[in-house]
């Protein structure tokens, strides 16, 4: 009996990641220089797209969706965990097993991830999700700039901070950019990758629920940063259009402020694609 009890976990619980393959390039050139990845960590897609008494909490993305890019909703996998919502997301596998012998904290075997096979990465948020990405890249090319995990305090009045200090570190970065040539060099080559991670929704919803004030409130923060950055970003390289965006969340939550489990709520979340290599939104004036 026990040699079969044993059996469930080797069977089971063994990681599919397989190592020892070659990365893989093709000659064509890619239509974009840059990646600029957006996660608004605990978003949920139906709070995004709803509209209320004020029209649309998301202006300028709500702009980006009708005139620039293109939207749909993105179904995340059990566990809705922002761990595996972010491996998912930048290195292409959903939720390891075998991180059961880690209490789903981190992932027990290396994996790649489009930050490892970027020329550079540089990243701000949480260090709760950063450091993973970091810490298996091969070579000192992915930069990791995190908050105290102090300031993640799920009884804040207000945790939009945490959003608010990602989009200042990042105006300070590119403002930096411009008067050291070093820097300024690198961000111009290709494969480079810019990751904001946004935790401030997540952490309000927890803390006030999605239906609250805070939670609502703080989609039009994360709303105005996002445009903030694009025009600064658009400015820095002199509007190439050799740069492409992306706008997501790692997973939702309940409107109880949970989530880990595989309602509706917790899995739906938003997608907003634009800038280089995405189709532009197309009018369409008469019925089919």
């Amino acid at each position: 009996h026990f040699v079969f009890f044993l059996s469930i976990f080797d069977i089971y619980f063994t990681s599919p990641l397989v190592h020892g393959m070659a990365s893989q390039h093709i000659s064509l050139p890619p239509p974009a220089k840059r990646l600029v990845l957006f996660v608004a960590d605990g978003l949920r897609a139906d709070t995004f797209f709803e509209l209320d008494e004020n029209g649309t909490r998301a202006p300028f993305l709500r702009d980006i969706i009708q005139t620039k890019g293109s939207w749909g909703v993105s179904h995340t996998r059990v566990p809705t965990e922002s761990r595996p919502g972010h491996v998912a997301l930048i290195a292409g596998f959903y939720e390891d097993v075998s991180a059961v012998a880690r209490g789903w904290k981190e992932n027990p075997v290396q994996f790649d991830s489009v930050f490892n096979e970027s020329r550079y990465t540089w990243s701000w948020g949480s260090p709760d999700i950063l450091p993973m990405f970091a810490k298996g890249a091969t070579g000192d090319h992915v930069y990791t700039y995190c908050y105290p995990a102090e300031t993640e305090d799920f009884a804040a009045k207000d945790a939009s901070k945490l959003d608010t200090w990602v989009f200042d570190k990042v105006k300070e970065f590119f403002l930096t950019a411009k008067n050291n040539a070093t820097l300024l060099s690198k961000i111009k080559q290709d494969r480079v990758v810019f990751f904001l991670h946004l935790l401030g929704l997540d952490t309000n919803g927890h803390a006030h629920r999605p239906m609250s004030r805070e939670y609502k409130e703080n989609v039009h923060i994360v709303d105005t940063g996002v445009k903030e950055i694009v025009s600064i970003i658009n400015d820095l390289f002199e509007h190439d259009d050799r740069t492409a965006f992306v706008f997501t969340s790692d997973h939702g939550m309940t409107n109880w402020g949970s989530h880990g489990a595989g309602h509706p709520s917790e899995t739906l979340t938003p997608l907003v694609v634009w800038g280089a290599g995405v189709s532009t939104a197309q009018y369409v004036h008469s019925q089919v």
